[in-house]
């Protein structure tokens, strides 16, 4: 990778640093109440929402490491590999949550922590999945930068079908990407933003099913305990 190219990279990645810290925040925000409310759901101690951080908390090192021109990511598919691991780590999050649903009896159940660990899990899905949709489409945010008029996109936004003037061509964001992925975990559906790819269209079926989960079952359940 020459020295400009790597200095492309790092632009881009420096720009998604504030969604993978909002992202760990959340977590470590869980962990805290959870320690200091004495929750255990499944019998699990309140640090386990540390260690499904930890893909997140590596990859905000990462972020911040890019800003130094150096970072633990070196390539477009370690990076593709961490994704996967926060993706799991989500979806982890969310079993343990369920298992409890299923588990515990509803007299044990505090509403307050089924609401404030469902928000945490659907607030992190959607943070990591835009993070995803970022890193996918048409080729990474390197590619994006250095290429003209996009092509070979996965995801087609409202701004692509505009007829934009050659000497000023729109691309998108890492926020533009969290505005799809926030509205594809509440529509369950893509909104204004269409999937391209086969692998656009898996993405957003895989968020809309854990956002689905987690706010059909767990946020219903916490209101019914709140309201008895």
């Amino acid at each position: 990778m020459t020295g400009s190219e790597a200095d492309v990279r790092a632009e881009g990645r420096r720009e998604a640093a504030p969604a993978a810290l909002i992202t760990l925040l959340g977590y470590v925000a869980l962990a805290g109440v959870s320690w200091a409310e004495g929750w255990d759901i499944v019998g699990l101690p309140w640090w386990v929402w540390l260690l499904v951080a930890l893909p997140v908390l590596l990859l905000t090192i990462d972020l911040a490491m890019s800003s130094r021109g150096a970072g633990l990511v070196r390539s477009r598919e370690a990076a593709l590999v961490l994704l996967g691991l926060l993706v799991l780590g989500n979806v982890a999050a969310l079993v343990i949550l369920v298992a409890g649903l299923v588990t515990t009896k509803a007299s044990n159940l505090g509403g307050g922590e089924l609401l404030l660990t469902g928000f945490a899990i659907w607030s992190a899905n959607v943070m990591v999945f835009a993070l995803a949709f970022w890193e996918v489409d048409a080729g990474g945010p390197a590619a994006r930068s250095r290429a003209g008029p996009r092509a070979g996109a996965d995801f087609q936004f409202p701004q692509d079908q505009d007829g934009q003037q050659d000497d000023k061509v729109w691309k998108p964001r890492v926020w533009d990407y969290a505005y799809v992925s926030l509205t594809n975990s509440i529509a369950f559906s893509p909104t204004d933003t269409m999937p391209l790819t086969l692998r656009a269209k898996a993405m957003m079926g895989a968020e809309s099913a854990i956002s689905a989960i987690t706010i059909l079952l767990v946020a219903a359940r916490a209101v019914n305990i709140l309201g008895s």
